[in-house]
């Protein structure tokens, strides 16, 4: 499967990795692609590491495990830098995509002489600015669609639309900031080396 793309994500419980990866998911199903998401579970809590996966193919998906060696990582809150080895068999010629205000040379010490492309987002300000609390994931979401290029930016803010009218039929007042903060993202992520 040449075309496949596998994604890992890193994120603390509470912080929407799992959603943010179900819906990426979604959305690539929704181009007619091959999809997987899935979340690894284990004692998860609020504010404990949790880590989710996607696989995206032109292709039916044969494979059924965790993602050992991902094209790209999202590393939803940069504490885990730290602590979690978020670059372990990250392939080179894919990239990191990191939410955080630190230093480019913080982040190349702490990434263990990762040499592929690192990308940054401030989803913290993002999210605040658009929807008042901090949701990370919807930053996060749509600044890993635009760093894989998994799909065009407006099919992406198109599906996610139909989405969050769909998810937030109950609370219709959220689709706004939500998809703000998606167009805001595509924008702002950066890459750093």
């Amino acid at each position: 499967m040449s075309n496949l793309i596998e994604i890992r994500w890193h994120g603390r419980g509470g912080q929407g990795a799992k959603t943010a990866s179900l819906l990426l998911a979604d959305a690539a199903f929704n181009t007619g692609k091959y999809i997987q998401g899935f979340p690894e579970y284990g004692p998860e809590r609020m504010g404990a590491p949790i880590t989710a996966y996607n696989r995206i193919s032109d292709e039916p998906i044969t494979i059924h495990s965790n993602i050992y060696e991902p094209d790209y990582v999202v590393v939803v809150d940069d504490t885990l830098l730290e602590s979690v080895p978020v670059t372990n068999g990250l392939k080179e010629n894919g990239a990191i995509v990191i939410n955080t205000t630190k230093s480019p040379e913080y982040l190349k010490k702490v990434l263990n002489g990762y040499s592929g492309s690192i990308y940054t987002i401030d989803a913290r300000k993002v999210s605040m600015e658009t929807l008042g609390k901090y949701f990370p994931n919807t930053p996060m979401l749509a600044a890993i669609v635009k760093v894989s290029q998994i799909m065009d930016d407006d099919t992406f803010l198109k599906d996610m639309e139909g989405s969050f009218k769909h998810k937030f039929a109950k609370k219709p007042e959220v689709i706004d900031g939500n998809m703000k903060a998606i167009e805001i993202a595509l924008k702002e992520v950066k890459k750093i080396n």
